[in-house]
């Protein structure tokens, strides 16, 4: 089963839209999303990432101030030097955890030299790991034909 990356946040004044809404900056949530998916790929690929694209991010509802934002990435595919790695945003509630935002990253593994190196294979366990993973496929293939 694919590790897990998580981190919790809570939103506060600067993150906010400039207005009376206080809802969280897309932006912001934005960075936190490209953190996260970092991490997680270099925890898989042991070394330095970067960034190659965003493929899919839906924001799907607010977090407001004073919200406990949970976010939770992890791999779904790998190339020879790249993967995709998916980012879950919840707002924790007393209730449970309310999907706010899916995004889809991928990264290219880089050695010292900034070139792009090979890295392990993923290969999924579970029905729904099996589902992500013919998933990204097709947004791979959908990438390569822009």
């Amino acid at each position: 089963m694919a590790e897990v990356t998580t981190s919790v946040q809570i939103v506060l004044s600067q993150h906010c839209n400039g207005d009376a809404s206080q809802r969280l900056f897309g932006g912001q949530l934005m960075a936190w999303i490209d953190v996260i998916g970092a991490v997680a790929a270099r925890r898989y690929t042991h070394t330095a990432v970067t960034t190659v694209c965003v493929d899919n991010l839906n924001f799907l509802r607010p977090a407001h101030l004073n919200d406990i934002l949970v976010q939770e990435a992890k791999v779904t595919w790998t190339g020879n030097t790249s993967l995709e790695v998916r980012v879950d945003s919840f707002v924790e509630k007393e209730e449970g955890r309310e999907l706010i935002n899916r995004a889809y990253l991928v990264f290219v593994a880089i050695g010292d030299d900034e070139r792009p190196v090979r890295i392990p294979e993923y290969m999924p366990e579970t029905p729904e790991e099996e589902e992500e993973y013919s998933a990204a496929v097709e947004r791979k293939i959908i990438r390569m034909q822009r």
